[in-house]
């Protein structure tokens, strides 16, 4: 297996540029995601490590070898598609198997008898047979090896993919949204099985998604995108928890994080709107050097609900109610408090909170919602910057 490396890399379409002097640099067994909306470059930048795209300017490295100017069949790396790709004519075993045919291909491999005797000849092999017959146990395809691709469900279809991709064994597998075809339970059943493949595989991963949840949970790293550029390189719970700025702290979260207007009040409180809230001193001193207009991010989780006129709450009124089973996601517009929302062009009133189980609560009905700001963060109103403690 190996390491990657990237350098300044960019690539531009005219006067677009799509990837933008992306530097990482990925340990060798690492599983990689790279996460951002649709246009973010994320599939740009996967291809341009299988060679399917060059670059405009910077280097790839793979472990000390530079790989950027090297075509595609020379970088050693397997590339699962969004769409499988899979040869609709040749049999599930025969799909697995055709990279290692292709390994030992020649040009008389295409004169008719002479070349399918010679892939039969591969195929058969005892050490390519071996080889396939294990990939097949592994990914539970032993009984589909003589079916057409045709006759196979989409999730069965993507293991097949990702079988033809392992016989290579490959120093770095590369898939691009391979999971986006699927129904939902059948995406939860297939990241569990991409999650095992790589324990068991042990290979270098980088892996395209713009759903966080696969992310978050596949994921040891997270290189998070926008525009080309990425936003923030880190785990899961580094990002989750200490977002660098407004774009990935309102990315991040289901639902995301709320960010609400406040200003310093003393040593020891923030004010939002006309309520005064207990805040740890790291936070306060923060806010402070976070100058005028400052944000606060505040997640769904760290609200209570109480009564209208409880001492020390956020006034507000219910919007909305939504059962999702273990816990209630509730709107709560702010009467006094406002949120702003910096990368979605508009100030609100309204913050989503959580709470566990069945909430009993109606549209229109008052509250006074607690805020718990422990895990809050400070971000500058001017540019969306995160404020680090002072």
């Amino acid at each position: 297996m190996a390491s990657i490396r990237l350098d300044g890399v960019t690539r531009a379409f005219g006067s677009k540029i799509a990837v933008n002097d992306i530097n990482l640099h990925v340990d060798d067994g690492e599983f990689l995601v790279l996460l951002g909306p649709s246009g973010c470059g994320k599939s740009t930048l996967l291809r341009m490590l299988a060679g399917l795209e060059t670059l405009s300017s910077g280097q790839i490295h793979l472990d000390d070898a530079r790989v950027d100017e090297l075509p595609p069949s020379a970088r050693d790396m397997a590339f699962v598609f969004q769409s499988y790709a899979l040869y609709p004519h040749m049999s599930v075993r025969r799909n697995i198997t055709f990279p290692l045919i292709m390994r030992q291909h020649r040009w008389w491999f295409h004169v008719p008898i002479i070349g399918d005797l010679a892939k039969r000849r591969i195929e058969r092999s005892p050490e390519v047979r071996d080889l396939v017959d294990r990939t097949a146990q592994i990914l539970a395809l032993t009984e589909m090896m003589d079916r057409l691709p045709k006759t196979l469900s989409g999730g069965q279809r993507q293991r097949v993919a990702l079988g033809r991709a392992m016989v290579r064994k490959p120093q770095v597998f590369l898939m691009d949204e391979p999971l986006s075809n699927l129904d939902a339970k059948l995406r939860t059943a297939m990241r569990a099985e991409i999650i095992k493949l790589h324990r068991q595989v042990g290979g270098t991963f980088v892996y395209v998604t713009h759903d966080q949840i696969e992310a978050m949970t596949m994921g040891t790293r997270i290189a998070l995108m926008r525009d080309g550029v990425v936003q923030q390189f880190g785990t899961a719970r580094e990002i989750y928890t200490n977002p660098l700025n407004t774009y990935v702290a309102r990315f991040i979260g289901t639902p995301p994080m709320n960010l609400i207007v406040a200003e310093p009040d003393g040593e020891a409180a923030l004010r939002l709107g006309t309520t005064s809230v207990a805040a740890p001193p790291r936070l306060t001193s923060t806010a402070r050097a976070a100058g005028p207009g400052l944000l606060l991010g505040v997640r769904p989780s760290a609200f209570t609900l109480d009564a209208p006129d409880a001492p020390g709450t956020l006034p507000g009124e219910v919007m909305l109610v939504e059962h999702v089973g273990a816990e209630s996601l509730i709107a709560v517009r702010l009467v006094e408090a406002k949120t702003a929302h910096l990368d979605e062009g508009d100030v609100r009133d309204e913050v989503m909170v959580t709470v566990a189980g069945y909430s009993d609560l109606q549209p229109g009905q008052r509250v006074g919602l607690g805020v718990d700001l422990a895990e809050a963060v400070v971000f500058r109103g001017a540019d969306g910057r995160r404020v680090d403690a002072a």
